[in-house]
């Protein structure tokens, strides 16, 4: 039995024909019409807008419909996106805008304005959600969509709801988009650009792996020019050559995604359609008009766009653990620094000093295009930047007692930050006076009580606080015992004396500020997260 439905006037019948192909409606003759046996089954679907800017560009600017428009370049950048005019001179995206200029001399050449294209691309998102919820999107203006239950929401087949959707946005919007529909994400992604533009493509279970046979290698999701490069110099042009080859000489020859390349070549696909999709990274890049040797003008540019990325953490309350440079030569050469920090931060400073270090070790004389800078391995805002536990506040500064030498002259005071800082909390622990009771119980007058010695303070615990104390072995006692020592020393040096031995902390060694720091952060810097489920989980 095959199905048909028209695009353009939404009719559906049963035509009489086995073939899997387009066939004139019987309605209004509309020639895109789409005939397949599995067309009520196939229930994911993915939608890609088709030039995205520069049809926004020409819906806006009708004189520029017959025009080869492209979007960025400038003079020094590279090519955003452009019409499919101008893709007939052979310009695409990424592409230098020197060479789109050298292919096309004559091309309209427009600035991006993404605050326009955000807008329409989230009026077509909201079209999407009233044909599904279940929307993973891309990019502005491409996203999968899951339909399988569009039946029970709409009492409409998913290819019913797409074509609707195709017409609504060409009918409001007035750009074309391509759609693509499958039984699975991968397939769903190529059927959107076997017809472009302004396509509606269906790919089946049946004849899935045939069609795939003799598709080249770069079609599958996730092979780049480099393994491309790799998979042709092992004699492997096609995806139909790896659908012949063994899952254990995939894997052993080619890592994990050799796995992927198993199941690719037959039509598999397990992934599903993430509602919510977790951003890896946040960076901001820009191209100079000249290229650029000086350390101090890179140091300029390298602060406005630290300052770029610093404000977007901070609005979309996430912080990086992970700073990256990223420069390109004048030969477009790219190189790419990263520096992992102690905690996630989404400080501004944090952040420049970090990418400054980056930088300044790859000032050596050489000319850049390019420089830009971001975060990775992100968190949420509440995870970053702890408090420094090692600083004094304003507050415990006021109240420590001034430092003198023994003639009585005030020394100058300690810095604000220090390895350890003592609050006023500290108090709570000291014992109270002792009573002149006490003292005469152990035999003791007030002349005599400065022969004893007093223990020494160990140099690495007298400056805790209680509420760092009770992360140190024996440090609670021994903040204590400094604390009352110093307001009461006679009650410390008598109980030595009775004992006959130091106190049981003068004994035990004591941890180092950097050991004590670790200890502090190591929650940050093991860069705990909860586990993601592999896509791949064959």
């Amino acid at each position: 039995m095959v199905y048909a439905i028209c695009p353009s006037c939404l009719h559906k019948w049963r035509p009489s024909v086995l073939a899997v192909s387009a066939i004139l409606c019987p309605h209004c003759g509309d020639k895109r019409s789409i005939a397949h046996a599995e067309l009520p089954e196939l229930g994911i679907g993915h939608l890609d807008c088709d030039a995205f800017y520069a049809s926004i560009e020409k819906r806006d600017r009708p004189e520029l419909a017959d025009q080869p428009v492209i979007i960025g370049g400038g003079k020094r950048g590279v090519v955003s996106t452009c019409c499919y005019i101008a893709r007939k001179f052979g310009i695409r995206s990424a592409m230098p805008a020197f060479k789109a200029r050298e292919l096309c001399p004559d091309g309209i050449f427009l600035p991006p304005d993404m605050a326009k294209y955000q807008r329409e691309g989230m009026r077509i998102r909201d079209m999407m959600r009233a044909a599904t919820p279940i929307i993973e999107p891309l990019s502005i203006d491409e996203a999968f969509m899951d339909l399988s239950d569009a039946y029970e929401r709409t009492g409409k087949s998913p290819a019913e709801n797409l074509v609707a959707l195709q017409k609504q946005i060409l009918q409001e919007v007035s750009i074309t988009v391509s759609i693509g529909l499958s039984y699975n994400k991968f397939l769903a992604k190529i059927a959107s650009d076997l017809n472009k533009p302004f396509g509606f493509s269906l790919i089946g279970q049946a004849e899935a792996v045939e069609f795939l046979s003799d598709k080249p290698v770069r079609m599958m999701w996730g092979v780049g020019p480099a393994m491309e490069r790799k998979l042709h110099q092992d004699g492997i042009k096609t995806i139909g050559q790896l659908h012949e080859i063994d899952i254990h000489h995939l894997q052993g020859r080619y890592g994990s995604i050799g796995k992927r390349f198993y199941h690719f070549s037959r039509g598999q696909d397990n992934r599903q359609v993430e509602t919510t999709s977790e951003r890896k990274s946040l960076s901001s890049e820009t191209t100079f008009g000249e290229d650029i040797a000086d350390s101090t003008a890179l140091g300029d540019v390298l602060t406005r766009l630290t300052g770029r990325v610093a404000r977007d953490l901070e609005r979309k309350r996430i912080a990086g653990h992970t700073v990256v440079l990223k420069l390109k030569t004048a030969d477009f050469k790219s190189r790419t620094r990263n520096m992992r920090l102690a905690y996630p931060t989404l400080r501004e400073d944090v952040i420049l000093q970090s990418a400054m270090t980056l930088l300044h070790r790859e000032i050596d004389g050489t000319r850049f295009r390019l420089l830009g800078v971001g975060v990775t391995d992100l968190f949420d805002a509440e995870d970053a930047d702890p408090d420094d536990l090692f600083a004094i506040s304003p507050a415990t500064a006021a109240a420590l007692p001034a430092i003198t030498d023994p003639t009585g002259t005030a020394l100058p005071t300690p810095p604000k930050t220090a390895p350890y800082a003592l609050t006023a909390d500290a108090a709570v622990a000291a014992p109270p006076p002792a009573s002149p009771a006490m003292d005469a119980k152990n035999g003791r007058t007030d002349n005599d009580k400065h022969d004893n010695t007093l223990p020494q303070p160990h140099p690495h615990t007298e400056h805790l606080t209680p509420a760092l104390a009770h992360r140190v072995p024996f440090a609670d006692n021994h903040v204590a015992m400094t604390t009352s020592a110093s307001s009461h020393p006679s009650s410390i040096s008598s109980n030595a004396t009775q004992t006959g031995t130091p106190p049981q902390n003068s004994l035990l060694p004591r941890p180092t500020a950097e050991q004590l720091r670790e200890s502090l952060t190591r929650p940050y810097r093991k860069h705990l997260k909860q586990p993601r489920q592999h896509k791949f989980v064959f």
